[in-house]
């Protein structure tokens, strides 16, 4: 019967993760008084990412560009584009407590980038809504230890003395000697 033991490996493992969904609305001031809306997209989308606690910090900025028309339908403005930042708290659902280090990263990417739902016409007439959704999976990466099971029969194994039983001469006179070259030949 096999003896076992246990060894503990440092290693960089996911230490906590976490998904949000979030929906903004953003208001948009235009030039001229928009009568209805032809056209909205988001673009130019970038982030960063913090970790403070048991959350990440997902702080980041992207376009909210509009199409509308004014004057009771009538006339078109070029696309008004507006930058709008956010700010989301992305709660850990998955949280190990047993990190050994200070140090961590995070990962963080979009499972939905900035998208338009909705573009409206305020209630005052004077400004234009924009309900934009978004979604991030983030992880908490950090040094912990792993414990593993090893088997000890064997594990420090005793190697023999090697005997010369006399196989590695008539190995080396099996060699055809024409192949081999001495240095003297080489001058």
């Amino acid at each position: 019967m096999a003896d076992y033991a246990y060894r503990e490996i440092i290693t960089k493992a996911i230490c906590g993760r976490g998904k949000k969904f979030s929906q903004s609305a953003h208001t948009i001031s235009p030039t001229h008084k928009p009568s209805n809306i032809l056209g909205c997209w988001v673009i130019n989308h970038k982030y960063k990412t913090s970790y403070q606690k048991d959350v990440v910090i997902v702080e980041g900025s992207y376009d909210i560009n509009t199409w509308y028309s004014y004057s009771g339908n009538t006339r078109t403005e070029e696309v008004v584009c507006e930058t709008v930042t956010y700010r989301d708290q992305v709660p850990l659902s998955l949280r190990d407590k047993k990190v050994i280090s200070d140090r961590l990263d995070v990962s963080c990417r979009t499972l939905q980038e900035p998208n338009c739902l909705e573009a409206n016409v305020s209630p005052n007439g004077n400004r234009i809504v924009a309900q934009v959704e978004r979604e991030f999976l983030v992880e908490v990466i950090g040094e912990t230890k792993v414990k593993v099971q090893v088997e000890d029969d064997g594990f420090y194994e005793e190697v023999d003395d090697w005997e010369d039983d006399g196989e590695l001469d008539e190995s080396l006179d099996e060699l055809e000697s024409e192949f081999l070259i001495s240095d003297e030949e080489d001058k």
